[in-house]
């Protein structure tokens, strides 16, 4: 069931918006949310069979088949691209989801320099690429939201120590250009999940981890709708005083549980 049923229907007609990582988990369900509250949505992946599956789900459910975009965030070409492709076909940007990112589960003293730059690359530098790109349009256009989907980085992130710092960055970049660009009606959030039943952490992790992730405050894993659901929050009028925040969705994790992501008695 789609995050939507919380929102009015009409919630977000004749605005458009561009997810990120928008075929498979969160931003699939983001981008099926946005759908169905009025929105018009251009989902953008890496990958083609995402997009393609990921759309042909939404349009199934919805009646409504988004526009796609292949495009590597890490690329400013590609990016430039893809927010002009979604301009040049729907004369307007309101929203923008940065949902794309990826890390791996691994010990500090392990990184090569290679993987550590992968992920700064794509969870920090991609992030910072799509918003100024996106931002300058929306200066133009005088308003717009920013919602960064980042991760629980608030106690450290042991086991991804690439990511806790990328995705820390991006916090403060939240609170940095939500002060800059609040004069020109654009607001910039971010959402910090915690650990969420979906692929990307319940198939890629040790089953260890994420016995251990579940151990949380309220008991359970989230879910991709229910970080959906504070996604469209902030992508739409009822978070209209709030710029600058960062929404926990963590079942509590930021307060209290596991934050491992490898088995910290592994070798």
């Amino acid at each position: 069931m789609s995050a939507a049923r919380f929102f009015a229907r009409d919630l977000l007609t004749g605005e458009v918006a561009i997810v990120t990582g928008g075929g498979t988990g969160i931003g699939k369900a983001t981008a099926l949310a946005l759908v169905e509250c009025g929105a018009t949505v251009v989902l953008a992946s890496r990958r083609e069979e995402h997009l393609a599956t990921g759309a042909a789900e939404i349009a199934a459910a919805t009646g409504v088949r988004p526009l796609t975009a292949v495009c590597d965030i890490r690329k400013p070409e590609q990016v430039a691209e893809l927010v002009a492709l979604a301009v040049a076909r729907h004369g307007r940007l309101d929203v923008l989801v940065n949902n794309a990112g990826g890390q791996f589960a691994q010990r500090a003293e392990r990184y090569s320099v290679k993987g550590w730059n992968a992920v700064i690359d794509t969870n920090l530098n991609g992030t910072w690429y799509l918003t100024q790109a996106v931002g300058k349009h929306m200066i133009a256009s005088t308003g717009g939201r920013i919602v960064n989907v980042i991760a629980n980085h608030h106690r450290g992130i042991p086991g991804s120590a690439h990511t806790s710092a990328a995705r820390a960055a991006v916090a403060n970049l939240t609170k940095t250009l939500a002060v800059e660009w609040a004069r020109y009606g654009i607001r910039v959030n971010a959402i910090a999940p915690g650990p969420i039943a979906a692929s990307g952490f319940t198939e890629n992790y040790d089953p260890t981890v994420v016995d251990r992730a579940a151990d949380l405050p309220l008991g359970r894993l989230g879910t991709v709708d229910e970080v959906a659901a504070a996604v469209v929050f902030l992508a739409s009028p009822a978070s209209s005083w709030t710029t600058g925040a960062t929404l926990d969705v963590t079942g509590g994790q930021h307060l209290a549980g596991n934050t491992w992501t490898v088995d910290p008695d592994a070798e």
